[in-house]
């Protein structure tokens, strides 16, 4: 597996790679890797020839006050866990490599962004898909493999890569999650013990919600406070950031579940914010 810190170098190896018809999927990551990522390699490695993980914390998808800085690394464990699973390539740049001091040019989809982790995160969004667009331009994939937990990161992407009639094909994977039904994230560590016993409560209520759904409840208010009801009973360390009922694709607020529709949800437990969502109906 070859290290390259520079999208100089990361381009000019991919160059060589597609010129006699290699073919190349891409991992976009921040690192700190769990099985979740794992899977998302794994995945990628079976897609193409050529797989390039990508590992970098990228600044501009932090807001002031978050958790950038304190942010969980570890390079060199990383590292071997990405050679461990085929990658060809790990990039693994510094942030001045990627924006310039003046750095001025964005890319957003500003409709899918504004709600869900868009309230509380207004420029998140925009930073994901700036830097997902070098991370694409530079290593040409032709696939590139992302998590379903993040659904909007993974819709707004979709939606880039559409408009901006861009030559990749989006893969998303199923959220990888502990025994006890907890996704899997980088900012787990945050957790207090007591925190963490509760913490799986969040994909309980979920769960209760998507039964009640299909059942037949249909009302998105009535589902949304069988949720919170839950939560309050059996989830007290939690702090709600959102809880929305949307259209899977175009993420708009549904008032009924007559069809497609997803809930999704942020809780903050002391340092960490944990998302994670449901399909109620399909």
């Amino acid at each position: 597996m070859q290290i390259f810190t520079t999208p100089q170098q990361l381009a000019a190896q991919c160059r060589a790679w597609h010129a006699p018809g290699d073919d190349i999927a891409l991992v976009p990551t921040m690192g700190y890797y769990h099985a979740g990522h794992e899977d998302l390699m794994a995945h990628g490695r079976t897609l193409a020839k050529r797989l390039v993980v990508s590992l970098f914390v990228n600044p501009a998808q932090f807001g002031p006050g978050e958790d950038l800085a304190a942010y969980p690394r570890d390079a060199e464990r990383d590292t071997a866990i990405a050679a461990s699973h085929g990658a060809d390539a790990i990039f693994m740049p510094e942030p001045g490599s990627m924006y310039e001091a003046d750095h001025a040019t964005w890319v957003e989809v500003p409709e899918l962004a504004r709600g869900l982790c868009g309230q509380t995160r207004p420029t998140h969004f925009r930073g994901v898909c700036t830097v997902v667009l070098k991370l694409f331009m530079l290593s040409m994939a032709d696939v590139a493999v992302f998590g379903q937990k993040d659904w909007q990161q993974q819709a707004i992407i979709r939606r880039m890569v559409r408009d901006l009639n861009l030559p990749v094909c989006i893969e998303t994977r199923p959220t990888v999650r502990e025994t006890d039904g907890l996704a899997l994230s980088s900012r787990n560590v945050y957790l207090s013990p007591e925190e963490r016993a509760q913490a799986p409560q969040i994909r309980q209520a979920l769960l209760h919600a998507q039964k009640l759904a299909q059942e037949g409840a249909g009302s998105a208010s009535l589902l949304r406070e069988a949720v919170l009801r839950r939560w309050a009973e059996l989830l007290p360390l939690g702090r709600l950031d959102y809880l929305s009922i949307v259209h899977p694709e175009s993420l708009e607020p549904l008032d009924e579940v007559t069809g497609p529709a997803l809930m999704a949800c942020a809780v903050r437990m002391g340092k960490a914010r944990l998302i994670d969502n449901i399909l109620l109906r399909s």
